[in-house]
């Protein structure tokens, strides 16, 4: 139902009270789901290579997002180990309450990947990392990996 109100200039809307029921389920896709796997059963990451673009999509994509071409069946390992491109310490949960203790993300761009993974990083204190560290990572145990990002515990720093 729409507003009894007649408005001529869209600049005139300021609110428009009431609720949208929206039901939705949300897949991994075909991509996501075989990612997400291999990291679950094999402790191991796999992304896409586009062969035209030469990038290797991590997390994994079915099409390249350069030339459009098809990636569902250019399925390639990448490696464990990567380096630190960025990073941040975080204070606050996603809702903006404080953290017990502060965390450490970043963005990881694994040997072989030319995309990056954001995760949390462990067994380092924040004054000791640098852009370039280089760093691995630690699984779950395989009993207790779900199939997500979080089966990954941590990026740590790999001993020089």
């Amino acid at each position: 139902m729409g507003s009894p109100e007649q408005i001529s200039q869209v600049e005139d809307i300021r609110y428009v009270y009431g609720g949208i029921p929206v039901n939705f389920a949300y897949t991994l896709g075909v991509a996501g789901e075989r990612f997400f796997r291999e990291i679950m059963e094999n402790g191991r990451f796999v992304g896409t290579r586009c062969q035209q673009c030469e990038y290797t999509y991590l997390p994994p994509r079915l099409y390249c997002e350069r030339c459009f071409a098809g990636l569902d069946d250019q399925w390639v390992e990448v490696g464990s180990q990567g380096t630190v491109e960025a990073f941040t310490v975080a204070h606050l949960d996603l809702d903006g309450q404080p953290l017990a203790e502060p965390q450490l993300l970043a963005l990881v761009r694994l040997e072989g990947a030319d995309g990056l993974l954001v995760h949390r990083l462990g067994q380092i204190e924040a004054e000791d990392v640098d852009i370039g560290l280089p760093v691995r990572a630690v699984f779950r145990p395989r009993r207790q990996r779900k199939g997500s990002i979080l089966d990954i515990r941590y990026f740590r720093p790999v001993a020089s």
